[in-house]
Order: structure tokens, then sequence, then C-alpha cells
């Protein structure tokens, strides 16, 4: 077990600080230590918040001493995608028009996770508005987040700053959104547990918008335990978040290590793509699950185009009127998203919904023999931030918005390194509400492999 604190995953970070071995001043304070040693290579923050952390955290300190202990993330700090709005504290969407923006209230999970005692301690590096940019990233205010396993290397998006700082331990957990996958592809570019809920477990109030029928809210974490005690945290009805599902509310911990024998897990081919889950699939297998075949029901070409649709409408008619008044300000990227959304017929947006119904119902089918899904995320190691081509591949062809147009549950995991140390990654999947499953399939395949002990060389 690691000495350094800053390489301490948020679970074991927990325990430490609640038998007092752990300091929560001393573990911010060596957190904004390494921030300033390796930001100006990673670039995973937009404004890091030393004062308050450090205040939080003697808060937190003294609370522990008196034997007010909040639970397991108390004193633990996390940082936030910079489209979630926090009360005083800039929140720029990673675009010109809201470099000035100050708001006047925090995001729903935001307050969930300081309730739980974790202390903020910076606000994210993120695509404009949670568009993709892929080669074309350049001609945003601030400089691309980088790959902590090859800072010439892409993060994936749009949650960059999330991805990298956890992977560069500048952060132990990170919130980001994902409305096609961003989560889980900067998950899959930095060897992390990036974990998308159910459509509804949790609230969204409070972060900016970008597709109001496809975003979620969550966290990338190092490992599915942190991944856990976070969901435990932020999970749960909101009412200020329409999309908000009033469902029960387990604890994501309690059979977190329970294996995975007796499990039936579809294993799902796409388009020959690999990327680890070969090694994924034997080793669930030889842990006691049943692996099966399984199919999507329809092919990716047509989650992809229904996304595209649904994406590109919501997302102009949240921001049109940006579009309209200051689209010079935009980057490349989100004036293309909102010229595409302007060319969307109403016709054409409604067969998309209804193909998405189709789909959903169709991946429930699939359900019905498995307990888990085991298909890929992204279908590749993270490729060079200068390969234009590569990194829009990368974001745009990948089985991620399977999971967002249907609703379900899904989680990036690390499934091995290829021969240049770049992480590979697959996809879990579960039925509605059923995260626990994910999760327990999750610790299982990092317990039974040396994964999780390496670390970016930094």
């Amino acid at each position: 077990m690691t000495d350094d604190p800053c390489l301490l995953s948020a679970a074991e970070a927990g325990r430490r600080i609640a038998a007092r071995r752990l300091s929560p001043v001393a573990y911010v304070e060596a957190l904004l230590a390494r921030i300033a040693a390796v930001e100006d290579r990673v670039h995973a923050y937009i404004t890091v918040l030393a004062e308050p952390a450090l205040a939080a955290a003697r808060r937190a300190e003294a609370e522990i001493a008196a034997g007010r202990w909040r639970g397991p993330l108390h004193g633990v700090p996390f940082a936030v995608k910079d489209n979630y709005f926090t009360a005083g504290v800039r929140t720029t969407a990673g675009s010109r028009l809201m470099l000035e923006t100050v708001p006047d209230s925090t995001a729903h999970i935001v307050t969930r996770l300081e309730a739980a005692g974790a202390i903020l301690l910076g606000k994210l590096n993120t695509w404009e508005y949670g568009t993709g940019n892929g080669g074309i990233y350049f001609d945003l205010p601030f400089e691309p987040a980088r790959n902590p396993w090859d800072l010439a290397r892409f993060t994936g998006g749009s949650s960059t700053g999330a991805g990298a700082s956890v992977a560069a331990g500048i952060a132990p957990f990170a919130l980001g959104s994902d409305t096609g996958g961003s989560i889980r592809l900067p998950a899959a570019a930095c060897g992390l547990a990036g974990l998308k809920a159910t459509y509804g477990r949790v609230s969204r109030a409070g972060v900016l918008p970008n597709c109001w029928s496809l975003d979620v809210t969550g966290a990338l974490c190092w490992t599915a335990e942190d991944s856990a005690l976070v969901l435990n945290a932020i999970a749960g009805h909101d009412p200020a978040d329409p999309g908000s599902a009033a469902e029960p509310v387990p604890d994501y911990r309690a059979g977190l290590h329970g294996g995975v024998a007796g499990l039936t897990i579809g294993r799902v081919a796409a388009e020959g793509v690999t990327t680890g889950i070969d090694a994924a699939a034997a080793v669930l297998e030889r842990l006691g699950a049943r692996l099966v075949e399984a199919s999507l029901p329809a092919p990716l070409a047509d989650y992809r185009r229904a996304a595209s649709l649904i994406n590109w409408s919501e997302s102009l008619s949240i921001h049109e009127q940006d579009f309209r008044e200051r689209a010079s300000l935009m980057g490349q990227a989100l004036r293309d998203k909102m010229t595409s959304g302007s060319l969307v017929r109403a016709a054409d947006y409604l067969a998309a919904q209804r193909l998405r119904r189709q789909l959903a119902r169709g991946m429930d089918a699939v359900f019905g023999g498995c307990d888990l899904l085991l298909l890929p995320g992204a279908f590749g190691v993270a490729p060079r931030l200068d390969d234009a081509a590569g990194t829009m591949a990368f974001t745009r062809e990948s089985a991620m918005n399977v999971a967002n147009l249907s609703g379900h549950p899904a989680m990036s995991v690390l499934t091995g390194f290829d021969a240049a140390g770049l992480p590979l990654n697959a996809q879990l999947m579960g039925r509605y509400f059923d995260e626990a499953t994910v999760l327990r399939a999750a610790a299982a395949l990092e317990a039974a492999t040396p994964h999780r002990a390496r670390r970016p060389a930094l």
C-alpha cells in the first residue's frame, strides 16, 4: 500500500482519515502540492480552490476529532467538471461565453457530497458546453487536458479534466457528465472506473444541460469501491430535476465484494472490436460467471444516428439564444453542432425518439436472459492529441451511446494495457437501477487482476 496520499483510492483515504492515520489538512496540502508539480503538463484544472479546500479540510479535521464523523467520504477531496454550477465560484463550461459567469447556487450532487463531508478541490477542464471537439479542440480558451499515461495523447471527452485529474493523482475522484459517453470515454482513455448510472438515478440540477433526454451525471474514480461510495452519496430523487426517478437507493457497498459466481453475462461482440474484452471475459468466467453470446437489437450505426439527431436538436433548443446572439464566441465544434440542430426537422427528431424507444425495448429483451452485458466501450486506446481523425473516431466510433439511448447503467472498466502501456477497456451494462450488480462485477474484475496497482509515471 502506498504512503503517498495522492495515490490512494478515495475509499482507502477515507478509511485512513476515519482511523486518524491521515489528516484531511495534510491530504489537501499533498494534493495541492501535486497539482502545482504536474498541472502545467496535465491541464486538468480550470480553477483550483486552494484556500476554500484547506478551510474545509480544517473543519473536517475538527469535526472528526470531536467524534462527528459523517461517513466514508468525510475529509476526502474531489473536483468537478466545469459545467457544474458552484455558488461564488466561476463556472466556464470551457467556453468564452461563460468566462465571467459566477453562479449564485451549487449543483445538487455537489451539495450532497459536501454534506457527506467531501471537500471541493476545484473545477475541471471540459469541452465547450460538453460538445465534442476532437481534432478541432485547440480553438477553446483553455489548454486541452492531457492523458497522464502519455501526455501527447487524448483524454477522451467531454469530461477531459475529470479523466486526467483522477489518473494523475490530483483528485481522488471527479464528477463528470455523460450524454454520449462523456464519463466512460475519459475513463476508458485514462484507465479509470467510470459509471453512467441509470437515467434518472442521479440529479442533474445545477449542471449546464447539453441534451435533456440523454444527460446523466456521475463520477470518474480509481476503483469500483470508490464508485460505490460516491454513488451512495449522490444517488436519489431530486424534485428539482424533472428527469429524476423516485426509486429506492440501496447501499452500493453492501454486496460489492460478493463476486460474480452464478451470474449470467452476455458477451456482445461489435464489428470485430475486442480492446480487452476477451481478457475480461476469461477472468469473469474463471470467477464463476456463465458467459453467453449476446447481440444488440440493432447495428451500432442506428444508435449513432438516433443519438446525433436527438442531441443536436435538444442542444440547440437549450442554447439557441447563445447561438443567435454570440456564435462568434463559440468554438467551431459547438457552432457546427448548433448549425446541425437547426437543420433537423421535427419529423426526424420524432422518428429518432421512436427508434430510441424501440432500441430500449430491444435491450430489455436482451436482459431477459442475462444479468449483465460485457460489451466494447471505446474501440481502441487513446489516440495522440494531434491526430484529428483519431480523436474524432475515438469519440464517435464507440459503443458508449447504446446505454445513453436505452437509459441502462453502464460502466467503463480497465481490462489491461497494450504494449505501449496504454489502458484497454470494456463496458459492463446492467438492468435498470441495478448499478449494484455492475459495480459488483467491476470489483471482481479489479480484485482478480493486477491492473489497479499500476499508475502513470508522471
